[in-house]
């Protein structure tokens, strides 16, 4: 098979997201409904590509991420992933900053941790939840099972710390021991006790794949697949249980064909010697891709459908095959080193097996230059590239800095799709992101305005003439921190500035100065909808930064950290002296549509001015005379802040 020429790559490796959900479908079955699982994503989704993975694994059900330290989590979220991200390891103290900032959970195994912690989140006038980690056998992260309960107790009296989940890890799931019901009979001997002193900690979870397969009935609230979800089995005995299939492939091509005579050495020490006339085939892998170099003379690969031994040393970037036998083998010619051709399979445990390590190894390192090509429905969809799967920013905010980015973006652009890819995500969080708190994303971002002329009822209020009744609707997604809100209205710009810098306050609204108008009558929020649910107004009042209506419910604490719908109504006056109205985004937002009706007001001329900045930045507009003006940009776009619309009109 000729690599495609889209494909310009000295190697690659495809990951198939059809069989990677294929195998989250064997998992949901095995667990049943009522027990959720956490995807884990560590060390790039074992070698597969931690982004894409992560994006499928949400999509298909999984309740949360797990990774190993907190440059992973960072990296998902800067690629736009809000759900719950869960540190598997102990984090340590200099992680503080970014666990808070990008709202990541991590494990608590110690309590001078959970104290610094807590110092840190109580300075930020933060909360965060976090996952304690149990040593039942494992003997590696975790506090000893014997110490959990006073650790826990202290952690539950630190204010900013949410206990939200417990855990330990199974030292030999993959087969079926009594070590395992040791383990199992500590952990749940420990929630007896947290249970009878009233500690709920809501999300229980030990089970990882093996557990899956060989005990059920460990599997709490929640299970952790690893290996599982990308095909392989923990064990031999376990491929009974379940039905998976691999998701990932390493493939090169034959860069150069040589003939050699009886007796010639090939490669570093001449490790082989030909005994024969002998056909060999260059492939630009190494051990520097991750392919180890203990398979120099004992490993295989594919070509035409047929096993080629490979010969010779692993060099850092080159390999040489025996293809003597192959007939009309090709420079060009795809080589798989891990994955299926024709009726040919090497797998990752094959390939273990013959270096002497574990599969999980092979994902892991296999590749490691090469982009990641994702397959899905049989056609190549997104090409990962190689420094977004590795590249996380710092936080230094340097003018400097920023200007560096937008070079080397340009020279990217130029010259190499892949890296202008990466700094535009770094880009992204450098412009928009805070210092003391995460960049907050919106996507479907909705706002529906009709201004009309005030209703009967309303004419009786001061110079009832010289207003309009302005009725708006706003809707779009976020990720909620909070279960309370707060929709403020303001006075003056410095009040307006105010309540932008409150993280509680969800929606802000000027009024203007005017001595006829009276907030708390003539600003009203009619509804507030989270999910489609109303959400109360709790208490409203006037503050040094103007009208406060805060909202909230404590069923909306199950929701925190999730993606919501959120939907306001709000009725106001607009003086007809002001022949404008302004829409501007706050915040970096996928997707809007604007409309701005006006059939019931008695506008002349009215037009728009809009001005949105990002990769696409150009709306469709859609005018229907006398009665409205819509203007649209793609759900899947980006809008920058600052971004926005003016509509002008006469009386």
């Amino acid at each position: 098979m000729v690599l495609k020429s889209e494909q310009k790559y000295r190697s690659w490796v495809e990951v198939d997201l059809d069989n990677f959900i294929s195998n989250l479908r064997e998992i949901k079955r095995l667990i049943g409904p009522q027990v959720d699982f956490m995807q884990t994503v560590k060390a790039d989704a074992y070698g597969h590509g931690a982004i894409e993975i992560s994006n499928a694994a949400l999509k298909n059900g999984a309740r949360m991420l797990g990774v190993a330290n907190a440059d992973e989590g960072v990296q998902l979220r800067i690629s736009g992933i809000d759900a719950p991200i869960v540190i598997l390891g102990p984090s340590t103290a200099p992680e503080i900053d970014e666990i808070i900032k990008y709202n990541l959970t991590p494990s608590v195994s110690d309590i001078f941790f959970a104290r610094q912690l807590q110092k840190t989140l109580e300075k930020a006038g933060h909360k965060l939840p976090v996952h304690i980690e149990i040593d039942t056998g494992m003997g590696r992260g975790g506090i000893m099972y014997s110490e959990a309960l006073n650790l826990i107790r202290e952690i539950s009296r630190l204010a900013n710390i949410t206990l939200a989940g417990i855990f330990s890890h199974f030292a030999n799931s993959e087969i079926i021991i009594p070590y395992n019901d040791r383990q199992w009979q500590l952990f749940s001997g420990l929630l007896e006790e947290l249970k009878r002193l009233g500690i709920n900690i809501p999300i229980r979870h030990i089970g990882n794949s093996g557990a899956i397969l060989n005990y059920p009935e460990f599997n709490m609230d929640m299970v952790r697949p690893g290996i599982m979800t990308y095909g392989i089995y923990p064990a031999p005995d376990n491929e009974a249980k379940a039905s998976l299939v691999p998701v990932m492939s390493f493939k090169t091509s034959i860069v150069l064909l040589k003939d050699f005579p009886k007796g010639y050495g090939i490669g570093y020490g001449s490790t082989y010697i030909t005994n024969k006339e002998t056909r060999i085939a260059t492939i630009p892998v190494g051990y520097g891709d991750g392919y180890p170099f203990i398979l120099g003379n004992q490993s295989e690969a594919l070509i035409r459908g047929k096993r080629a031994p490979l010969v010779g040393r692993v060099s850092m970037d080159m390999c040489t095959i025996d293809v003597t036998h192959i007939s009309g083998c090709a420079v060009g010619d795809e080589v798989v080193l891990l994955g299926k051709q024709g009726q040919e399979y090497i797998s990752a445990n094959e390939i273990a097996f013959r270096a002497k390590t574990i599969s999980y190894e092979v994902l892991c390192a296999l590749g490691k230059r090469a982009p990641r090509v994702f397959l899905q429905k049989g056609e190549t969809g997104a090409v990962e590239p190689r420094l977004r799967r590795i590249f996380v920013p710092d936080e230094e905010k340097s003018i400097s800095r920023i200007d560096n980015i937008i070079r080397h973006c340009f020279q990217a652009r130029t010259h190499n799709e892949e890296l202008g890819d990466a700094i535009y995500y770094e880009m992204f969080e450098t412009l928009f992101g805070k210092e003391d708190r995460q960049l907050e994303l919106r996507s479907c971002f909705r706002y529906d305005i009709r201004i009309a002329q005030l209703p009967e009822a309303n004419k009786s209020t001061p110079r009832a003439d010289a207003y309009f009744q302005l009725s708006t609707h706003v809707e779009y997604k976020k990720t909620i921190r909070n279960n309370i809100f707060m929709i403020g209205c303001a006075s003056d710009n410095a009040q307006l500035a105010a309540l932008i810098e409150d993280p509680h306050c969800e929606y802000r609204w000027i009024l203007g100065h005017d001595d006829d108008l009276v907030v708390q009558r003539d600003f009203k929020v009619e509804r507030m909808r989270i999910d489609g649910e109303d959400i109360p107004i709790t208490e409203t009042k006037k503050t040094n930064r103007g009208y406060e209506v805060w909202c909230g419910d404590e069923k909306l604490k199950k929701k925190i950290n999730c993606e919501v719908k959120i939907e306001i109504e709000i009725v106001t006056k607009k003086a007809k002296g002001n022949k404008s109205f302004p829409v501007y985004l706050l915040y970096p937002t996928r997707g809007l549509e604007i409309n701005f009706n006006y059939e019931n007001a008695n506008l002349k001329n009215v037009h728009e001015e809009s001005f949105f900045a990002g990769r696409h930045p150009q709306p469709s507009i859609s005018v229907s005379k006398g009665k409205f003006i819509d203007i649209k940009i793609s759900d899947q776009e980006w809008i920058f802040p600052t971004s926005g619309v003016i509509f002008i009109w006469d009386i």
